[in-house]
């Protein structure tokens, strides 16, 4: 399989100067490997696009659980086990990963940073990532802020070397999308975009 497996470091590579092509500054590749928009290499990076302090019912959801430390929060598409794709309003904290409901802001689901082994990516310019969930079932992402949300949970874990979160790069990637069902995405470049594949895996 052809993988790559990045901990900790500069992981948006942007404190070097930029390779140039005429006056246009070429995105580097995210933490060395990943393709970028240049889209999301010119993205200001705000933390906070969902003015949680301003939405009672999502702050609520933090306050009653102890959390305080909101590092990020947005909204993004995730993919159920029945393969629906789903919004979801996305808040992370120094302690775990919240999914609400766009419509309710009912909690779907928390999960610790603790429990987050690694975060899969491919090496092409979509905007898809899986965290993998060993105690859990997995969770397939999608957000153009992805970039940002996975520079967060790695810096997030990163004083906490018992539990750091890892960041693997393969166009193949293996999620468990329920207790009993194991998927694969498949990304492949073609023309003009970024062919993305899902299938169930199958056991001989």
């Amino acid at each position: 399989m052809d993988q790559q497996r990045e901990k900790g470091g500069d992981t948006n590579g942007e404190n070097s100067t930029p390779k140039m092509e005429g006056n246009v500054p070429i995105p580097r590749p995210f933490m060395g490997v990943k393709d970028r928009r240049f889209a999301s290499f010119r993205m200001v990076v705000k933390g906070d696009y969902l003015d949680v302090e301003s939405n009672s019912l999502l702050s609520d959801i933090l306050s009653k659980r102890g959390d305080q430390k909101l590092l990020f929060a947005d909204r993004i598409m995730k993919l159920s086990g029945s393969g629906k794709i789903k919004q979801r309003a996305m808040m992370i904290t120094d302690r775990a990963i919240y999914l609400a409901d766009v419509d309710s802001y009912a909690l779907r689901r928390r999960i610790p940073l603790a429990s987050v082994d690694r975060i899969c990516l491919s090496k092409l310019k979509d905007n898809f990532f899986a965290l993998i969930i060993p105690t859990e079932y997995d969770c397939l992402m999608a957000s153009t802020r992805k970039t940002e949300i996975v520079s967060i949970l790695v810096e997030a874990t990163k004083i906490k070397p018992a539990y750091e979160i890892s960041v693997v790069f393969s166009n193949r990637i293996e999620y468990r999308s329920s207790a009993d069902t194991t998927k694969i995405v498949l990304f492949e470049e073609i023309e003009g975009g970024i062919k993305t594949r899902i299938i169930n895996k199958t056991y001989r």
